[in-house]
């Protein structure tokens, strides 16, 4: 078995809609007020790791889809940026979808859909994972599609023979909907008091829904 490292370089990966969405079910929050620098460094340092990176990933709507949520994550991607965080991000895809109301009636829906971000996190996990980039990949989210990702850093770890842990910290409550980490890592709870010490006292929202 590979030696256990003395200091441990550990790397986040936050998916930004699925964090946004656990935190929404968890603690009732009804955008994303989270700090990915704040929380990954509070996590890093009640594990004693040396967090040397944060990428963060986020499906956004056009401007000409929806300007308020459009106008919120380009100033909330600018500041993550400023910051140090890596980020990505993709525009939404949309499509018109049925739905009956309750009146019995149908209407045309438009949802939109990240496509593409889970994708993106999975090849950076296992790129960063050959190139020795880290000890400890610590993910946020609970998105098992990233299965196949965790099953691939194992793999590299046996090849290279050498130690690498996988992590998945989300928010957990009595209220969460997914009381769950992902599959084959080491679960750490996000509790309400360590996630309210990370809010972001910016708040990104525009001040009128245009």
């Amino acid at each position: 078995m590979p030696n256990e490292p003395d200091q441990k370089r550990a790397v986040a990966f936050f998916d930004g809609q699925n964090l946004f969405l656990s935190v929404k079910y968890a603690f009732g929050y009804t955008h994303p007020n989270y700090n990915p620098l704040a929380l990954a460094e509070s996590i890093a340092n009640s594990q004693s790791w040396s967090l040397s990176q944060v990428n963060f990933y986020t499906g956004m709507p056009s401007y000409s889809e929806n300007p308020f949520w459009n106008n919120f994550w380009i100033a909330k991607l600018a500041v993550m940026e400023s910051r140090g965080i890596h980020t990505y991000s993709r525009l939404l895809k949309y499509t018109d979808e049925s739905a009956t109301l309750p009146d019995g009636t149908s209407a045309s829906i438009r949802i939109g859909r990240e496509k593409g971000i889970d994708v993106r996190i999975a090849l950076d996990i296992v790129r960063m994972a050959q190139e020795n980039l880290y000890d400890v990949a610590l993910i946020f989210s609970q998105d098992q599609d990233l299965s196949e990702a965790i099953d691939e850093v194992r793999n590299i770890s046996r090849y290279q023979s050498r130690w690498i842990k996988v992590a998945c910290a989300f928010p957990f409550s009595p209220f969460s909907g997914n009381k769950c980490g992902l599959e084959r890592t080491d679960w750490i709870r996000i509790e309400k008091e360590t996630y309210d010490a990370c809010i972001d006292p910016i708040d990104y929202r525009p001040k009128t829904k245009t």
